[in-house]
């Protein structure tokens, strides 16, 4: 396990992490470590574990800290000792493991024996050019990042996009720096470009990419940092990987975290007739030793290491059922990823079809909550997790739950299913679920014949009535499979309470300020290449709220002016298909452009969105969409 702290759900992330594992700092690091000789580290904020673990070249001949409380606690492997015995260090240097450290080095200079020199961490600081907040390094808006999987190798390209939200914010003269890396984790090209002034949307091809810098095929990791930012501090983005040998393969996954985890889950076994590849990306300057990683069927509780050890920033496709013969849908896999990779991305091959899309964050601080048994009445359903139903005369729809808490052990669980004007159609009750459980729920088991002809949506709930637990972190995989072309595309996200003005906790959860999140702000991004974009949006409500929302489309062109404006409405549990070709005219979609983007707008209530695009010819793709 790399002894990292990234995030968690009530403190946020951690800036000091993030400064720490930034690529352009990783070369300040080891740079650092060459001079050092053998070093005593004074670790006044507690990074000394994360700080070794990234920078192992370190000669540390101990750890030193000032809180009397704090002595003889493990960090990074070495038993804290009292500040006062520095002096008898034999070092050839003093490494004070802080940002802005001048006050500190004065006040330790008569700690430190004669000879020793003093190094602090900003001598491994980012260049003041690439900082939003150059008067306070540990701000969070410094560090705005957020790693890509980007393919451009003959077969596949791949298409981000995204908007400068940042403006909206208040942001003047936000600059994308990029970096790109090869499979090997080697940098193959490094730049940047300006974002539009305004909240105007930004496009980054691969194809553009490679014939921009004159690169050969590649399949590798895009690290993207925003400087000059607002409001936000994580890049969001949609990506597209399409075929660009005029193949029929079309996918989109949403950004990947940007956070290493412990753990993710939500990777399907294959099917007899599919192949399923996990693309694990390293998002450090370290290597991953042979057997760091490992894939376990869930809840088998026998992980199978990854033998391979993985370079620097480098990419390693893993053959999943290589790893874990015999494991097959609806079977569901578990990567245990010791924190060294962030969100990573899987590829399902079909009859010569490719999907992609991506795992999620399996949380190792969850525990069961009972107060979900116990919700009050006017939370009413509580936590529900939505997502489409697409026409089903075209399209079959599947969804899966996932555990996505190391100790979620069972999950009681009931399927309400309703048509787009919110009227509830059918519900079923899935059972308490184990942890290992191999149900994959098709609704054309649930439904009647014609019944959503047009599309609808459905919601997972939790459903107490044979027992079981719940924590309130709800998951699940929907795959979506075209009935004539057998192309398919499919997603996973989590649950909340929507649309209730009670709280509990942190539900409902808003994009900004406190909850409850009674607001709308989604990202469509247009189509592209004679692709049209569409999205259903669902407006869950775990109890009444107001009959109908009220809706704005705002179309967008890539310099973030406003072209356009057209206006929905969704029934209380309800949905809608958008296509924006029926809300604009041809004219309006032209001025916005393919780098333009449509922002869904609500302050009544909060609505969650599938978004994708389709070709029109059995290729689609579709994942959830991002706010901001």
């Amino acid at each position: 396990m790399l002894d990292i702290e990234t995030f968690d759900n009530l403190r946020g992330g951690n800036v000091a992490y993030k400064a720490l594992a930034h690529p352009v700092a990783a070369a300040s690091l080891a740079a650092l470590a060459s001079r050092a000789g053998r070093v005593a580290i004074f670790d006044p904020d507690g990074i000394a574990g994360p700080l070794l673990a990234l920078c192992p070249g370190l000669d540390v001949e101990g750890v030193y800290v000032q809180d009397s409380l704090a002595v003889g606690q493990v960090r990074g492997g070495h038993a804290a000792r009292a500040l006062t015995c520095l002096r008898a260090a034999k070092v050839d240097s003093v490494l004070i493991a802080a940002f802005d450290a001048g006050r500190v080095v004065e006040r330790l200079a008569r700690f430190i024996a004669a000879g020793a020199q003093v190094l602090t961490l900003d001598g491994a600081k980012l260049p003041e050019a690439m900082l939003t907040n150059a008067a306070r390094y540990l701000d969070a808006v410094n560090f705005a990042t957020n790693f890509v999987f980007f393919r451009e190798d003959g077969h596949f390209s791949t298409r981000l996009t995204t908007a400068n939200y940042w403006a909206g914010y208040g942001a003047k003269a936000v600059r994308f720096f990029c970096r790109l890396y090869g499979a090997a984790g080697e940098v193959l090209a490094e730049w940047e470009d300006a974002a539009p002034a305004g909240a105007g949307g930004f496009v980054l091809d691969s194809a553009v990419v490679r014939a921009r810098f004159g690169l050969g095929p590649f399949t590798g990791q895009l690290f993207m940092h925003a400087i000059g930012v607002a409001g936000h501090d994580v890049v969001k983005y949609a990506l597209d990987t399409y075929a660009s040998d005029n193949g029929a393969s079309l996918s989109c996954t949403h950004d990947a975290n940007a956070w290493p985890s412990e753990r993710f889950a939500g990777l399907p076994a294959p099917r007899a007739d599919e192949r399923v590849i996990l693309w694990v990306q390293n998002s450090h300057a370290v290597p991953i030793p042979a057997g760091a990683l490992a894939l376990d069927r869930m809840g088998a509780e026998k992980p199978v290491a990854i033998a391979q050890v993985i370079a620097p920033f480098a990419t390693l496709a893993v053959d999943v059922a290589a790893v874990l013969p015999g494991v097959a849908w609806p079977a569901q896999v578990e990567l245990r990823a010791g924190r060294h990779v962030v969100r990573p991305r899987y590829e399902v091959v079909r009859g010569g079809r490719t999907r992609i899309a991506h795992v999620n964050v399996e949380r190792g601080d969850l525990r069961d909550d009972v107060g979900i048994k116990t919700l009050h009445a006017e939370l009413g359903r509580g936590f529900l997790l939505p997502f489409p139903v697409l026409p089903r005369g075209r399209f079959k729809t599947l969804v899966q739950p996932t555990p996505m808490a190391v100790l979620e052990h069972n999950m009681p669980l009931r399927l309400d299913v309703f048509a787009p004007d919110g009227a509830k159609v059918v519900e079923r009750f899935l059972g308490v679920l184990p942890r290992d459980h191999g149900l994959a729920v098709d609704l054309d088991d649930v439904l009647r014949p014609g019944v959503l002809a047009d599309g609808g949506h459905a919601e997972l709930v939790y459903d107490f009535r044979k027992g079981g637990e719940a924590n309130g972190w709800l998951h699940a995989l929907f795959r979506f499979e075209d009935r004539a072309s057998g192309h398919a595309a499919e997603s996973s996200f989590g649950g909340h309470i929507f649309n209730t003005i009670m709280t509990y906790k942190n539900e409902p959860q808003s994009y900004t300020g406190k909850a409850p999140g009674l607001s709308t702000r989604l990202f469509l991004k247009l189509g592209f290449g004679g692709r049209e974009s569409f999205c259903v949006l669902i407006y869950p409500a775990s109890g009444p709220w107001v009959d109908f929302s009220s809706t704005a489309l705002e179309l967008y062109d890539a310099a973030g002016v406003l072209v356009a404006t057209a206006g929905l409405r969704i029934a209380c549990s309800g949905s809608a298909i958008v296509y924006p070709a029926k809300y604009f005219a041809a004219e309006e979609l032209n001025v916005a452009g393919e780098s333009g983007y449509v922002l869904i707008r609500d302050t009544t209530c909060r609505l969650f969105g599938f978004h994708g695009v389709d070709d029109g010819a059995g290729g689609f793709s579709f994942d959830h969409m991002f706010g901001f």
